[in-house]
């Protein structure tokens, strides 16, 4: 394989790094410390990541807990996962924050599989578009022939089927997480 599509699938396997850490992000059901991850708590005036200024574990399936490496910052933690996309409601335990996961409705585990859907698409995007970005540069070469060009070409149209199967295979695979009850 030229060198040239593994530079290719070298940069398309961050697009598949992306999707999973999008994906975890996403509510399936399951308790999971993943899912706080895109949240902001304003810490004295800065807005931090929770998973910076906390510890987030999970004991059941069903619920996170949540211990503030400062207890100053529980009401900021509580109040930024409750104003949070992700319908919570933490409740605060003396130095600990619970949080039980309520089941999904069947309509909001469709609009969850959506988003898994639009992730796997935005992937896609980004993969077909290093795609195009190593094809041309196999283009401006001048000093290669015709059929090696076709062949680096080649090459990388299969790294490309390759990772888009793969991202396929992620996005199914988290549908069927998510529909499950």
């Amino acid at each position: 394989m030229e060198e040239l599509a593994i530079e290719a699938k070298k940069d398309m396997q961050k697009a598949i790094e992306n999707l999973e850490s999008g994906l975890a992000t996403l509510r399936t059901g399951k308790a999971s410390p993943a899912m706080l991850q895109h949240i902001q708590v304003d810490y004295y005036g800065t807005m931090t990541p929770i998973v910076q200024i906390s510890s987030i574990t999970s004991p059941e399936p069903r619920q996170l807990l949540i211990k503030p490496y400062d207890k100053n910052d529980m009401r900021s933690i509580i109040s930024a996962i409750a104003s949070s996309d992700l319908g919570l409601n933490p409740v605060s335990e003396g130095a600990l924050i619970r949080i039980t996961i309520p089941p999904i409705t069947e309509d909001r585990r469709k609009e969850i599989v959506k988003q898994a859907r639009k992730y796997g698409e935005e992937a896609k995007v980004y993969v077909r578009n290093i795609r195009r970005d190593y094809m041309s540069l196999a283009k401006e070469d001048k000093e290669i022939s015709e059929d090696l060009q076709r062949n680096i070409e080649d090459d990388i149209q299969k790294v490309t089927d390759e990772v888009v199967s793969e991202i396929d295979k992620i996005v199914a695979d988290k549908e069927k997480e998510i529909l499950t009850v």
